[in-house]
């Protein structure tokens, strides 16, 4: 469900940027509220994908894609062999730890774009298949990047939820507003 997304400051694109992304994780964290770590990290459909994989995994994309344009590797590198742990949680990591550890992602996402000199800014790509050789994006790409990829997974959390024990999106909202 679409909330409404403030206008920004006359000429702040990074305050847009920053608050459609901020929007996109707000569907995330409502699909998860009132949920136990086992609903969390139940799979309803025929799908791998669960809450908390899918909350797991949009925190570390985020923190992966800041790195890189940081030119820094990303907290926790994935290959094949791992990859299927970017979707579940593992160890001693819990809803509320992976909740708390988003809250960290997003305030450094948010403290990275609003310190670079410019939007226009543009960092390599990291070498992989899938990557242009020698490809650069800019800021601004990574942050649309982010909305997209938020959004996506927002969309799955909401008919994730709605599998688990039938609340919507609009119910979702209420709650999250008290109401």
């Amino acid at each position: 469900m679409v909330t409404h997304v403030p206008a920004e400051a006359q000429g702040d694109e990074r305050g847009a940027l920053l608050s459609f992304i901020e929007e996109q994780r707000g569907g995330i964290r409502r699909a998860l509220l009132g949920l136990t770590d086992e609903q969390a990290a139940s799979r309803p459909s025929a799908s791998e994908l669960s809450l908390a994989g899918l909350l797991k995994h949009c925190a570390e994309v985020e923190q992966s894609w800041i790195a890189r344009a940081r030119q820094e590797p990303p907290a926790i590198q994935r290959d094949q062999s791992n990859w299927h742990e970017t979707f579940q949680l593992v160890g001693d990591e819990t809803l509320a730890s992976q909740l708390a550890h988003w809250e960290q992602v997003a305030a450094e996402t948010e403290k990275f774009i609003r310190s670079v000199p410019s939007l226009d800014d543009t960092f390599p790509l990291p070498s992989q298949p899938w990557f242009p050789p020698e490809g650069r994006v800019s800021m601004r790409w990574v942050c649309l990047h982010l909305i997209r990829e938020t959004a996506r997974h927002a969309g799955h959390a909401d008919i994730i939820r709605e599998s688990l024990d039938g609340k919507t999106a609009f119910e979702l909202v209420a709650l999250e507003q008290g109401s």
